[in-house]
């Protein structure tokens, strides 16, 4: 393994919870209805290209971006727009696709000829056309990829570190040949380096992945966060900007260019201490999610929250709902609807997951804890202790940014590190401080500001 450089991450913390998906890849469930939801990509103002009823195949664009008209999102099946979900003011939600199992597809061509430089611009009219555009996501901000610039590099992690985290190395073990495609792809589509991150212990088969700056990463969670391996590898200056996509999107994109045909291929570990038999699903992009919870044994007695992504910064959806557009895990833990009588007493009740020494959890959940959502405490006040920082290996000051998002203080977040982080960086300050305050959804409307003011 060639590597570019080792990043070595000391703060941080591993939580472990019962329920991890075992290496079992299970793939003959198929649904019958699906979603894609605008409320996936962040700061998108969605166009329809389609109204309920109308007939749709795998790559009919089902809407597209207000910002940027040439970003179009496409429906996963073959089907029938049965229902687009509005919120306030019409805001559009989520579109409901019903598969008719035809599985009739849009087909491109991606055929180059014998020329050894593709034309890099043709490569771009094609994801955009295709649908595999939102794959790509962009730094400052974690925004789609704008394809009117040329970014100074393209990162992918393959680490997952956090709770319940999955196994990239399993899920793409029978498609290397797609994230190599894809991967030569993303080099003849701008002028910069691609960055492999790898796990230091377990580099899997993507540290003989070729045409990438491989750099490998050791540590607690949140060591495989990629706005961490930027700053410590590649730096944003200002007007530079950073790409970013998920692993198994850069095999998506392999597939795209051998088949013609958008690939929506999404495996999904299903995990959580409520789980009987948690394993891992290939499935497509916006599976309902009723299915797996049923085979994979849900304990049904227990009232269940169901999250797309992790524990830390996934979000909260209905059992009856739909996988999310870029997640590969569905947590599922039950709901804390039962409180502890005394629990503000140290060392008392000793179950509750905790990162504070007043509890010794510790010590008697050494193999995995069982949690809830509870949150043991209620909002209370920003206190300066250096908690936050214990548990955030950016340098940057994670209090002094919420703070000035909170003010709505542009100067001040611009000199503190907006720039360089996104809400889901500071999951794990979530679960970890004892203040119980929303630090992603602050950090969220603090971006949401900078967008609109800055741009």
């Amino acid at each position: 393994m060639n590597l570019t450089k080792s990043i070595r991450i000391q703060k941080g913390a591993n939580i472990k919870i019962l329920g991890e998906a075992s290496k079992i890849l299970k793939k003959n469930i198929v649904s019958s209805s699906f979603s894609i939801k605008p409320t996936d990509f962040f700061c998108i103002t969605p166009k329809l290209f389609v109204k309920e009823g109308d007939k749709v195949k795998m790559g009919t664009p089902l809407f597209y971006s207000k910002e940027n008209p040439k970003i179009k999102f496409v429906s996963p099946v073959s089907g029938t727009v049965r229902f687009i979900v509005r919120g306030a003011k019409r805001k559009i939600l989520e579109l409901i696709i019903d598969s008719d199992n035809k599985d009739s597809k849009i087909k491109y061509d991606v055929s180059f000829g014998n020329n050894e430089k593709i034309d890099s611009q043709k490569i771009k009219n094609l994801l955009l056309e295709s649908g595999c555009w939102p794959f790509l996501k962009q730094r400052p901000y974690g925004i789609l990829a704008d394809p009117e610039i040329s970014p100074k590099g393209i990162f992918i992690s393959t680490i997952d570190k956090s709770p319940l985290g999955i196994d990239y190395e399993f899920i793409l073990k029978s498609d290397i040949e797609n994230f190599q495609r894809g991967v030569n792809v993303l080099n003849q589509l701008f002028y910069g380096n691609i960055y492999l991150g790898v796990d230091s212990k377990y580099p899997g088969f993507f540290e003989n992945i070729k045409n990438v700056k491989i750099y490998d990463v050791k540590g607690p969670h949140p060591s495989g966060d990629i706005s961490f391996h930027i700053q410590r590898i590649s730096p944003i200056n200002p007007g530079e900007k950073i790409w970013t996509i998920n692993p198994e999107d850069v095999s998506n994109i392999g597939s795209f260019f051998k088949t013609g045909y958008f690939s929506p291929k999404r495996t999904i570990a299903i995990a959580g201490n409520v789980v009987e038999n948690p394993k891992y699903y290939e499935t497509i992009i916006g599976s309902e999610l009723k299915s797996f919870l049923k085979d994979s044994k849900v304990d049904e007695n227990v009232q269940i929250r169901c999250i797309n992504g992790n524990i830390l910064n996934g979000k909260t959806e209905s059992s009856k709902g739909f996988i999310g557009y870029f997640n590969n895990l569905v947590s599922i833990i039950p709901e804390g609807n039962e409180y502890r009588m005394f629990g503000w007493l140290p060392f008392f009740n000793n179950k509750v997951l905790s990162l504070n020494n007043t509890s010794l959890s510790w010590l008697f959940n050494r193999k995995g804890s069982e949690v809830n959502t509870n949150l043991n405490g209620e909002e209370r006040a920003l206190v300066v202790t250096g908690e936050m920082e214990k548990f955030f290996p950016m340098d940057i000051y994670p209090m002094q940014l919420i703070k000035a998002c909170l003010a709505g203080d542009i100067e001040k977040m611009e000199g503190l590190g907006i720039y360089e982080v996104i809400p889901e960086d500071f999951g794990l300050i979530d679960f970890s401080n004892t203040s119980k305050i929303e630090a992603q959804e602050i950090i969220r409307e603090g971006i949401e500001l900078m967008i609109k003011e800055v741009g």
